[in-house]
């Protein structure tokens, strides 16, 4: 029944076209404002389970060391002391810390993984430094019996976690694991050692949070041997000039009461900066702000142009600089594959080791120079 006003009838008023096109522009607008707004509250949550990570290893770094005689966490299998071997029970002895690294690492993720035997068993990774990219496993041993553990992958850090989800992907093609699927491309670094089983089988346990190397290994300073940087790659070390073979160096067997700067002295740090560049940048690129955690257990994201210059233990007066030549799968230069731009290497090869300083201080080079302005240090 219609009501009638005066001589017409009431009618619902419909849209017309151009109205309908206005309201869907509108909302096209509101939804180009608001994404932008919530992506980056995503990425800043994810910012925030980043250094909640950081923080509970930085925890358990510290519980660690309470029950290990003030012990940095570190392999703790030694050269010529035996050990036993999981799969056979019987004793072996190895001639290196490096060499008694490599077994540990078999024997946490073997007792973690149940790959004892057969298709898939954990391999001893004896061309690799293991104190390089997995000092972390020492620490999770500790805290936990899982592995991988999920603390040790970023949020931001896609590929491990999709590495931790099947660690025996490996096995099968299309694994996106580095070196699965033949030679990279060309500017990615060479393969050697990392297309090796026992190498590759290791890459879902990695962890996006790195150990500087003067928590495991010896300052260098007057000449004491330890590690140094290989020129011509990040990803590889080799012994100081005062060594001939790892075997002449002892590893980890630091402590926390080495540390003389604890709240400006780096422990952990990822190695690229996903939060300010989804791509990841670098953590020597000086804009790269990356989380780090301290040894006084405080967990900061810094710039890393604000962090005092690196060094090479066998050229103490020289800022060490190299240039960041991805391994497959890793994120690419922001110059592109193959250039030759080198970047100061900062907290990663902190001055004097244990007894430099990253931030909030200025260091100083054996001839007293203070390094932070040195101009070699200007990218």
């Amino acid at each position: 029944m219609h009501t009638r006003i005066g001589s017409h009838f009431s009618r619902a008023r419909a849209f017309t076209l151009i109205e309908l096109l206005v309201v869907i522009a509108i909302i096209a607008l509101l939804i180009g404002i608001l994404l932008p707004a919530l992506g980056q509250a995503r990425k800043s949550a994810q910012n925030v389970v980043a250094q909640a990570n950081l923080r509970s290893l930085n925890t358990g770094a510290a519980n660690y060391a309470g029950d290990s005689d003030g012990q940095i966490f570190s392999f703790s299998w030694r050269g010529g002391i035996p050990f036993t071997n999981l799969k056979n029970g019987k004793q072996t002895t190895v001639g290196s810390d490096v060499d008694a690294a490599a077994y540990q690492v078999q024997d946490i993720l073997r007792r973690a993984t149940g790959r004892i035997r057969g298709t898939g068993a954990m391999l001893v990774p004896s061309t690799r430094l293991m104190h390089r990219r997995y000092s972390h496993l020492v620490l999770l041993d500790y805290l936990t019996d899982v592995q991988p553990e999920p603390i040790a992958a970023s949020p931001f850090d896609r590929n491990l976690q999709r590495w931790q989800e099947d660690p025996l992907a490996y096995l099968e093609d299309g694994s996106g694991l580095p070196y699965t699927s033949g030679v990279p491309t060309p500017g990615y670094e060479t393969p050697g050692f990392w297309d090796e089983p026992a190498i590759i089988q290791l890459w879902p346990f990695a962890s996006t949070y790195q150990m500087v190397p003067a928590a495991w290994a010896k300052d260098g300073v007057n000449g004491e041997n330890t590690v140094v940087p290989v020129s011509d790659t990040p990803h590889l070390m080799t012994v100081s000039s005062g060594a001939s073979s790892f075997g002449q160096i002892n590893m980890g067997r630091r402590k926390f009461t080495e540390v003389a700067h604890p709240s400006g002295k780096v422990m952990m740090f990822e190695e690229f900066d996903r939060f300010s560049d989804s791509e990841g940048l670098y953590f020597a690129y000086p804009e790269s702000k990356c989380n780090l955690a301290f040894f006084d257990g405080s967990v900061r994201q810094e710039t890393t142009q604000d962090a005092n210059p690196g060094w090479n233990p066998d050229t103490p007066d020289d800022v060490w600089r190299q240039r960041y030549v991805p391994l497959d799968t890793f994120p690419r230069p922001k110059e592109g594959l193959g250039n030759s731009q080198e970047y100061c290497m900062r907290y990663r090869w902190t001055r004097h080791g244990l007894k430099g300083i990253d931030y909030g201080g200025k260091d100083v080079g054996t001839n007293g120079n203070q390094m932070l302005v040195n101009p070699e240090c200007v990218e």
